[in-house]
């Protein structure tokens, strides 16, 4: 059970910590640096690096903080995606800890009883949308061949925090006192924390999770293995299997779970190399198609008030749309064909679908890349969710982490084990899992298999290389296009990191087009409808992280101000 309170040891540890809100310009460092969605989060990850501490150090002690400070987007019940960046080989190696289904979990997993699909509200707060968490097994893998600070040492900030209370953000109280908390009510788990006075706490009250302190006391003990084979898999076990709507999930699921190196994606665009993360993530893919279709444009001379430039960039985001939902999904349980996404020739033929003057008829039909030969067949849409968090870390060695780590939804199912909230990542499975002629979906659910996941956390090397940019950004299926513009801001029109977060969303999946309701899109609007655009104006939150390393070594770093991200640096 959690607590509300306001003991002198809370209070002083929270003042301790204080820091201030993302500011106008980038902020400077010289040796470290990290970028966070939240400021407790941000401190523990620097307090890490400061004690001599590696990127991949720094981003366990971030990632045990934002499950207990920001858990309607990430932590150890969820997955994630991971980049790293090693300065003395100068390689990138990518990191997949996205959830599994469980074993038994077939393609009809969100159908009721007459074959039709249930609604996302049903199926989200359900025991049957929890896959195996895979956050703790991936930072323990990666840990093992990147950390310098013994594991046991990475969690005591966040055991501290969530022992003696942390102040509520502005953000998490407006949330748990809206909608968005409907998943909570009614658990006696969740109200027990969120709660516990009956109804929610206000910003600046000090809530305690002591269930989540004991939870990070036997992982920092004992490492992964408690969560997968002991203790606390149990309890996760017992939890998906106490819903109302109740889960498949067993033990065997949990013992049998690993955490994946993948070759990440590394493409070139203008002078530069952009990582990406492969499948199951469609975001390096839809980033790196975007840029490949939008580089025969001299984007860069266009400039980013130019109503051509976003124009292009949206025509370019339908085409990678349409391929994402055609063609990927678990690459472990469907072929992805990768290579012919990502091949010039291919890139370059899709390019010409596009006009300056005019904006394409959506939905536009996928391409047939190189090595597939098949019939176009139907896509397997999936629709946009809020429960992720980004951050980005470089080290005092040049060493770099780009994560992106998600619960699915806000709060995911809403469903406690242990003090901490399990996601409900298997509704971004495709509901209906085949066609009316029967052809099936590839992002059907399926025993063992992993949801695609639209997660993109970016690298970007110059020639030689040299870590340039780490980037990435929450945002459900729009994460693509929020880093593909901020990638568009560094690259092409040589922004800080800063004011390239800061530019306006414009955002196309494939149908209408959605820019972000500030004043600086009013004109903006009128020009991409007269090019034939549907233009919807909407409150786009993102929550972008990025650093910029420059040929001296010294750090700058930007936050989002749509959210309540810090950066942090010496």
């Amino acid at each position: 059970m959690a607590m509300l309170c306001r003991s002198i040891v809370a209070v002083a540890l929270i003042l301790a910590q204080a820091m201030p809100a993302a500011a106008d310009e980038p902020v400077h460092a010289t040796r470290q640096m990290v970028v966070a969605a939240h400021p407790l989060a941000a401190a523990a990850g620097l307090d890490v690096l400061r004690a001599g501490g590696s990127a991949v150090d720094a981003a366990v002690a971030v990632q045990a903080v934002l499950t207990l400070v920001e858990p309607q987007s990430s932590g150890i019940g969820g997955g994630a995606f991971l980049l790293h960046y090693e300065s003395a080989t100068r390689g990138v190696t990518a990191w997949d800890g996205r959830e599994t289904a469980p074993v038994g979990a077939r393609s009809d997993l969100f159908l009721d009883p007459s074959g039709k699909p249930v609604s996302f509200a049903v199926a989200a707060a359900s025991g049957r949308a929890v896959g195996v968490p895979g956050v703790i097994r991936m930072l323990d893998t990666v840990h093992a061949r990147f950390g310098k600070l013994p594991w046991t040492s990475l969690f005591s900030r966040a055991e501290a925090l969530a022992r003696e209370g942390f102040p509520v953000s502005p953000r998490l109280a407006g949330l748990l006192a809206g909608n968005g908390a409907s998943r909570l009510r009614g658990r006696a788990g969740s109200e027990a924390i969120w709660f516990p006075l009956g109804k929610a706490p206000a910003a600046g009250d000090i809530v305690a999770v002591p269930a989540l302190a004991e939870a990070f006391g036997t992982i920092a003990a004992e490492g992964a293995g408690p969560f997968y084979e002991g203790r606390l898999a149990a309890a996760v076990v017992a939890a998906v299997a106490a819903a109302a709507d109740p889960g498949g999930l067993t033990a065997d699921d949990l013992r049998n779970y690993r955490a994946i190196e993948r070759t990440p994606l590394c493409l070139p665009y203008r002078h530069v190399t952009v990582c990406g993360m492969p499948p199951p993530s469609s975001g390096g893919i839809a980033v790196a198609q975007t840029l490949a279709t939008l580089a025969p444009h001299d984007v860069p001379a266009l400039g980013p008030r130019s109503p051509l430039a976003w124009h292009l960039f949206v025509e370019a985001q339908k085409l990678a749309f349409a391929d994402r939902d055609r063609w990927v999904a678990d690459p472990d349980a469907v072929p992805v064909p990768t290579a012919g996404l990502t091949d010039p020739a291919y890139l370059k033929q899709r390019a010409t679908l596009m006009s300056p003057f005019a904006a394409m008829p959506t939905p536009v039909l996928p391409g047939l890349p190189p090595g597939t030969g098949l019939p176009v067949p139907p896509a397997g849409a999936t629709g946009s969710r809020g429960g992720t968090s980004h951050f980005v870390i470089v080290d005092a060695t040049g060493n770099a982490v780009s994560m992106t780590s998600s619960v699915e939804a806000a709060f995911g199912t809403g469903i406690v084990a242990a003090g901490f909230l399990l996601n409900n990542q298997l509704t971004d499975f495709s509901f209906v899992p085949a066609a009316p002629d029967g052809r099936l979906v590839v992002n059907r659910p399926g025993p063992g298999k992993r949801p695609r996941s639209t997660m993109s956390p970016t690298l970007v090397l110059d020639r030689d290389g040299r870590l340039l940019f780490a980037l990435g950004s929450p945002g459900g299926p729009r994460i693509a296009a929020y880093v593909g513009k901020t990638l568009l801001g560094l690259i092409d029109w040589r922004l800080d990191v800063q004011a390239a977060i800061d530019l306006p969303h414009v955002v196309n999946r494939n149908g209408a087009t959605e820019i972000e309701a500030v004043a600086a899109t009013d004109e903006l609007a009128v020009e991409l409808r007269r090019r034939g655009h549907e233009v919807t104006a909407l409150a786009l939150e993102s929550g972008l992280a990025a650093i910029a390393i420059h040929a001296d070594g010294t750090l700058d770093g930007g936050a989002d101000r749509r959210r309540e991200g810090v950066a942090l640096g010496d």
